[in-house]
């Protein structure tokens, strides 16, 4: 009997989910800065097999991003200061656009910049191609020294780009990704929505700083990096379930979560606190497929649970702790 049930479940499990009116295969996405330009993590998984993938940040014009050393391993995580490196806007519009335009997940494009005049640049030589379902609006890498968190920690900042960007993408669907360290990241979310946000991303890395005890010096040249891997998802789910009780549910606005991403348990632990969807991100370095093996493990909870459709387990989060 136990093996005809699971067979059942199998069969009819509703895995794909609604994410701001389009409809993805699976909740799990892999998260930017992380999987390139998605043609690099060809070789180790089925790229098709996501429900969305998240481009490295594209700027208006090429960046070499900051000098090295520029990542550093730590206890449960790494550092990061990348400094936005990338190809630049009309290198990512004739070299990748093309191949992103043969994928089947959804493709979200991560745009950033120096001043709201270059994200707007960019939203608008993007907004029209039929490659791309939405973007990623970066206003919260603590890597840069102009853009980036500069705009995300200021509440009238991040209406202004937003509804910059907004105007300038159209129909496409613009997600904010918010930074993890402001006084209140429920007031940064709400301005966010109220200037046009069809969904948010949280988190993004927290700035920290790893010290050289021989030399006495910081180990990355940029002196602090970004802190991402398991050591932050604690953090992470809880920003994401008091974001998704305080903002987005009432507004019916979808939460991509992340933050120390590894196993099906991890993804399943911040649907519950309320993300819509999840990307996978440090894990990428350390597995390149893991997102696949997410994803099933993912479904086979829904069938353990008997839960036919993943939006039942949205936000589910049982706050009776009486028992």
């Amino acid at each position: 009997m136990t093996v005809s049930r699971f067979w059942f479940m199998e069969e009819t499990v509703d895995i794909p989910v609604d994410f701001a009116g389009i409809r993805l295969a699976n909740p799990v996405f892999t998260a930017s800065g992380t999987s390139g330009y998605a043609d690099e993590l060809s070789d180790f998984m089925d790229v098709n097999a996501l429900g969305g993938l998240v481009t490295k940040s594209i700027t208006v014009k090429p960046r070499k991003g900051n000098a090295t050393p520029r990542i550093v391993e730590t206890d449960s995580g790494m550092l990061n200061a990348i400094g936005w490196a990338n190809i630049g806007l009309d290198a990512f519009v004739e070299e990748k656009l093309p191949a992103l335009d043969k994928l089947s997940c959804a493709v979200f494009v991560n745009i950033a910049g120096e001043t709201i005049d270059e994200y707007v640049a960019v939203a608008e030589r993007l907004a029209t191609a039929e490659a791309i379902a939405g973007f990623e609006l970066n206003i919260s890498c603590p890597n840069v020294e102009l853009g980036g968190i500069s705009f995300g920690t200021d509440p009238s900042q991040v209406a202004a780009v937003t509804s910059a960007v907004k105007r300038a993408v159209g129909e496409k669907i613009l997600m904010v990704k918010l930074p993890p360290a402001v006084t209140d990241i429920s007031v940064i979310a709400q301005v966010a929505v109220d200037a046009g946000a069809d969904a948010l991303s949280l988190v993004n890395t927290f700035t920290a700083m790893v010290v050289d005890i021989e030399t006495r010096k910081p180990v990355l040249a940029n002196k602090t990096g970004g802190l991402s891997g398991p050591a932050i998802k604690p953090i992470a789910v809880y920003l994401v379930n008091k974001v998704y009780n305080e903002v987005a549910k009432g507004f019916g606005i979808p939460i991509l979560g992340m933050g120390g991403i590894r196993t099906a348990s991890d993804a399943i632990e911040f649907i519950i606190a309320g993300a819509s969807a999840v990307a996978v991100g440090t894990a990428n370095f350390i597995e390149p497929g893991c997102a696949v093996k997410i994803i099933e493990g993912v479904k086979e909870y829904c069938v353990r649970k008997n839960i036919a459709n993943i939006k039942d387990l949205v936000g589910s989060l049982n706050q009776d702790l009486t028992d």
